[in-house]
Parts: C-alpha cells; sequence; structure tokens
C-alpha cells in the first residue's frame, strides 16, 4: 500500500521512507525557520536585542573614549536608556550607565539634553575589603 504525502514546507510529493516529512534539507530549514517567526518574541530575546543596539550605537558615537552627544540623536536610531548591565559612581556622585563596557550619564548643558558617552577604565572597578 503506498501513502502519498507531501513535503511540510513546499507540498511536493514526496517519495521514499513512509515517515518521510521533506523532500531536502532545505525545506527542513526553511519549515524550521517559518515556524519559529510565527512564535512571539521571547522577553528574553526583547532585552538581549535591545542591550546588543544600546552597545553598537554606544561604541559607533564614541570614537574618542569620551564625548558628548545630543540625547535625541541617540534616541532617534532606537537607544533606550531603560536596558543597561551596570552603573558605576565616581566620586562627584554622578551615576554612569554602562552597556557592557560602554557608558552614558545623561545631563542638561544650556538647556539641552545631552549624554556623555566613556568607555569603561581599570580604576573603576571598586574594590571591597575581600577583593570582590
Amino acid at each position: 500500500m503506498r501513502f502519498h504525502k507531501e513535503c511540510l514546507y513546499c507540498k511536493k510529493e514526496l517519495v521514499g521512507r513512509t515517515d518521510k516529512k521533506f523532500c531536502d534539507p532545505q525545506c527542513k530549514s526553511g519549515y524550521q525557520y517559518q515556524k519559529a517567526k510565527e512564535q512571539p518574541e521571547r522577553f528574553y530575546d526583547k532585552v538581549n536585542n535591545q542591550l546588543k543596539l544600546n552597545r553598537k550605537i554606544l561604541k559607533e558615537f564614541n570614537k574618542g573614549g569620551k564625548v558628548t552627544v545630543r540625547t535625541e540623536i541617540l534616541k532617534d536610531i532606537g537607544f533606550n536608556t531603560n536596558f543597561f548591565t551596570h552603573y558605576w559612581k565616581n566620586q562627584k556622585g554622578d551615576v554612569y550607565f554602562f552597556v557592557y563596557e560602554y557608558g552614558f550619564l545623561k545631563k542638561v548643558e544650556h538647556g539641552i539634553d545631552k549624554f556623555i558617552l566613556i568607555k569603561w577604565q581599570d580604576y573603576m572597578l571598586k574594590k571591597t575589603p575581600l577583593g570582590l
């Protein structure tokens, strides 16, 4: 008895084993990709994608080690200040937020919102009495 089955991806008739689902590896890959795209984006993926975007933006704009940029420029290309990996407080009490090795501090100068962009330095690593 012959079963007429079709490929789950391209719908072509399958030839060969009775439990075969795809006609070739490309159809199998395409089917799995299509199914993955139908799934809602996971929270972890959203956070990770925004962190990657934030880091990319900070890296692109901070070529000199310390740079001042208008807030609107970064936000217009997708920078989101709510996503950061850690923070560092300097001796003046300013809190820099970091996305991995790139940091930013929000300042208002002459009524204009700006970010001061910096790169992580070894001296920023604060040692506790236990060396942690």
